[in-house]
């Protein structure tokens, strides 16, 4: 079937064969599908939406696209973690390493960042030496030895989605809940997991900004896993504020370290991560119930063993050995520094979040287009939240940036993200539903 008549019969709200689908992916992958084409695809299938069959379809013809691995032999559970995408959401980072001294095996194919949204691999770069890249052998030496390891896709795993997801990113399609499913779902698959539990953002800075639609996708996610046999729990959370204090990949790092070591864990990106072990060391097995999931997470988090799995990680990838003891050594720090400060005294009463990531691209810290080089250096940093007290002695954010001009711009931006009242108000709960997929 010609890739124009597939693209045509979306279009006009047809749903699509298997065969269809199949052919369509074989063209992404094999090149006979072209860049405009995809686009267009990706684009019907924004509008017109996919159903059950369409999206599992898709899943599958995208993860057999490439190669499944297998993991026979190990001593415990494969499992793994996905989020949606958020602005300064550095769980990963925390997150491997804290389920793999739990006893679990987890390898973490990550991704860039899309539109707003920072990308786990792109703030993984910012570490001098850290492959993201390694060959597939590589990868799974690193898992069998360490536990973990989180890197992006080979050539080998879900080639199609590469390709797609790269379109998907210039091409205002990044929100699709079908398109979101198939390429998130086949990187796991390809990846050959046992489990999975997926961090469903919702609001202001992500992809799903109200509600309906995050059960819609949290939903369609789990119901897509389990129709591949792949046992998966989507756990709704907050994104009306940036997680954590920082937006920006080395300065994501940084905090990431500072979590890992005792240093300092803010409370919200704390609640997050430990929610998450908690189901993904349940869902191996390891633990009675979510509960004793988190119980087990928190352990291995106090008494240094998480840490020391994340270390392990990076120097087996070609990172630092000493980093989480010297990170000011390694990690590089932008030039400026700039406060923002709020042009009234008063509470945070509300945060554009997708404004705060917006502004991290616009310092070089994310792409415009596929090919931008990201300067790792820059971002924000003691982000204000929301109900925090700001003013002449509490700024909104600090702005690190390459230069003076760059940081008075973005200044302004993030300025325009915050509303400041006089009440105090008080942030949600930053977990906000479990949803299973099931009806």
């Amino acid at each position: 079937m010609l890739p124009q008549e597939i693209i045509r019969a979306k279009r006009d709200g047809e749903l699509l064969s298997a065969d269809s689908i199949s052919a369509f992916i074989a063209g992404l992958t094999n090149g006979s599908v072209g860049e405009g084409q995809a686009a267009a695809f990706a684009m019907a299938v924004l509008l017109r939406g996919m159903d059950a069959d369409e999206r599992a379809a898709l899943t599958r013809a995208m993860a057999d696209s490439g190669t499944i691995l297998r993991w026979d032999g190990l001593d415990g559970p494969v499992v793994d973690k996905h989020s949606t995408g958020g602005v300064g959401d550095k769980v990963s980072l925390m997150l491997a390493p804290i389920v793999a001294a739990c006893g679990a095996y987890v390898p973490m194919i990550s991704g860039r960042g899309l539109g707003h949204t920072g990308g786990t691999l792109d703030k993984l770069d910012s570490i001098p030496g850290y492959r993201t890249g390694p060959d597939l052998t590589a990868f799974e030496r690193v898992v069998r030895e360490v536990g973990c390891a989180i890197i992006g896709q080979t050539d080998d795993l879900a080639p199609a989605d590469r390709r797609l997801y790269a379109i998907r990113d210039v091409t205002a399609t990044v929100e699709s809940p079908a398109l979101i499913t198939a390429s998130i779902l086949s990187k796991k698959l390809a990846a050959g997991l046992r489990g999975l539990v997926m961090d469903v953002k919702c609001g202001t800075g992500a992809f799903m900004d109200d509600l309906s639609k995050a059960r819609e996708l949290a939903d369609a996610l789990a119901e897509t896993a389990r129709r591949a046999g792949l046992p998966t729990v989507a756990l709704i959370t907050d994104m009306n504020q940036v997680l954590g204090r920082t937006a920006g990949n080395a300065l994501e790092v940084a905090d990431a370290i500072a979590f890992l070591t005792g240093a300092a864990r803010e409370s919200r990106t704390l609640e997050v991560t430990l929610a998450l072990a908690g189901e993904m060391v349940a869902l191996g097995g390891l633990a009675a119930d979510a509960e004793a999931g988190r119980a087990a997470a928190e352990r291995a988090l106090e008494d240094g063993r998480a840490a020391e799995v994340f270390a392990r990680m990076v120097s087996a990838l070609g990172g630092p050995a000493d980093l989480l003891e010297r990170p000011d050594a390694h990690l590089d720090r932008a030039p400026v520094t700039v406060p923002v400060h709020s042009e009234t005294v008063g509470h945070v009463t509300s945060i554009d979040a997708r404004r705060i990531g917006v502004a991290v691209i616009e310092l070089g810290g994310g792409r415009r287009l596929a090919s931008d080089k990201i300067d790792h250096r820059v971002g924000l940093a003691e982000i204000a939240g929301l109900g925090d007290a700001v003013g002449p002695d509490r700024p909104l954010a600090m702005v690190h940036a390459a230069d003076s001009d760059t940081a008075a711009a973005v200044a302004d931006s993030v300025r325009a993200a915050y509303r400041v009242g006089d009440g105090p108000g008080a942030p949600g709960p930053v977990v906000i539903e479990r949803r299973t997929g099931e009806r």
